[in-house]
């Protein structure tokens, strides 16, 4: 998915296999998302879209890191 807001765009299609799914949450001016097609809750929020895409990134490596400690 092409993310715009304002001069701000990115590509948050996948991150390491993950896909997210996003909304804008108006009473606190934030973006809010959670990553989609896992069984545990893994959310992120930001206030910018750049640093949606970061926020968005670390969610996914502690999802991994916590996946993989758990099976090891």
């Amino acid at each position: 998915m092409i993310f715009e807001f304002g001069n701000e765009a990115m590509d948050l299609r996948e991150y390491k296999g993950h896909s997210a799914v996003i909304e804008f949450d108006d009473e606190d001016e934030i973006f809010v998302g959670h990553v989609a097609g896992v069984t545990d809750l893994v959310g992120f929020h930001a206030k910018t879209v750049t640093g949606l895409e970061t926020a968005f990134h670390e969610a996914v490596d502690d999802y991994l890191r916590i996946l993989a400690k758990a099976a090891g």
